[in-house]
């Protein structure tokens, strides 16, 4: 930690992961933020105080044992040899624009700044790579935790058939993040699974800066365990080269100048995780099917945002248009949402204050 700093600023994106066909493979991240503010003061033998504003502030653990991102970076810090919080750390403020359980990213988004938060703290300087070495020892999907932390619209993958990577995904979460009981001290929980080099990879597609995304959010949430209960555990061939087939066009199409609507409409359909979420998310298949590039001029795409609720349209313009239509289905079945217009979010970053 730069001893002349008085404070830091972590800032991590929103992300919404799977874009209609790329189910756990592409990730966007979008500009809403989680941001911390870190105080840096004289030392002393107090925990830190974490305090909390905007979304979730009535349901986050304010104890930096028990909160995820400070378990994280203190997961990252005692990784490289640190047996707690230094005593410097004074105080967290977290300011969270990300909605809480709505297939936004939220806690990849608090993952990220976990680690982030540890290797400021520590002056470990991990690159990205190490760093989403990291995330994904507590977060084992790497579409929300890449486009968090890299930014723009990215493919990614887990080396699942490197042996040490294997291993790594077969520790249990328990022993990465474990539970601290209530007399914790700087002894327990000690020596944490380090994870192996290079678990994750990832490559950032091209993304025509016209197009926005329009978040459409149902004011219910949606639990990501919940959502995956209700796929299944195999699939049909001909399903996955639906989807297949339509990744590879979209990867392409999202990039291309101007967006053609009818390719990237049809692009963003999928067989292995929407159909199967249409009975958690009332509206979902009708909003996605009637909402088309015809009926709104300037949509070009449609889809679940991660596991859902929220509903993510890809548009150029009319973007209050396709919000409000959608808005009047989800209506239809007694849903009420509400909806933002974002850009496609920078990645993380940590900026220093002397």
């Amino acid at each position: 930690m730069p001893s002349s700093s008085k404070s830091f600023v972590i800032q991590v994106p929103a992300t919404s992961a799977n874009i209609g066909p790329g189910f756990d493979v592409v990730g966007l991240s979008l500009s809403l933020h989680l941001t911390l503010t870190v105080s840096l003061g004289e030392p002393s033998t107090n925990i830190p105080k974490i305090t909390y504003s905007g979304e979730g502030a009535d349901e986050v653990p304010l104890n930096p044992y028990h909160n995820l991102t400070t378990r994280v970076a203190l997961y990252v810090l005692r990784c490289h040899g640190h047996r707690s919080f230094p005593p410097e750390l004074n105080s967290i403020h977290v300011v969270n624009e990300i909605p809480f359980g709505r297939g936004l990213g939220s806690s990849g988004a608090a993952v990220i700044a976990g680690v982030l938060l540890g290797d400021s703290l520590g002056d470990l300087k991990l690159s990205r790579e190490r760093m989403l070495d990291f995330a994904l020892m507590v977060e084992r999907h790497p579409d929300n935790v890449t486009a968090a932390l890299v930014g723009g619209f990215v493919g990614s993958y887990l080396k699942e058939l490197d042996p040490k990577a294997t291993e790594a995904a077969a520790v249990p979460l328990s022993e990465v993040l474990p539970e601290y009981p209530p007399d914790a001290g700087e002894d327990w929980g000690l020596n944490p699974p380090i994870p192996p080099l290079g678990i994750g990879h990832y490559v950032r597609f091209q993304w025509n800066s016209s197009i926005k995304a329009v978040a459409i959010i149902p004011r219910f949430e949606l639990s990501t365990a919940k959502a995956r209960e209700v796929l299944p555990e195999q699939y049909s061939r001909k399903d996955l080269i639906f989807n297949m087939q339509r990744l590879a066009v979209l990867t392409t199409a999202l990039g291309q100048c101007p967006p053609d609507p009818e390719l990237i409409y049809e692009a963003m359909k999928d067989r292995v995780h929407q159909p199967y979420r249409k009975l958690l998310i009332p509206g979902l298949p009708t909003v996605t099917s009637l909402l088309t590039p015809a009926s709104h001029p300037g949509l070009l795409g449609i889809c679940l945002s991660g596991a859902g609720p929220t509903i993510l349209a890809l548009a150029t313009e009319n973007f209050e248009v396709i919000a409000e239509g959608a808005r009047e289905l989800f209506k239809q079945e007694n849903i009420e949402v509400d909806w933002k217009v974002l850009e496609i979010a920078p990645g993380s970053t940590v900026t220093y204050q002397c």
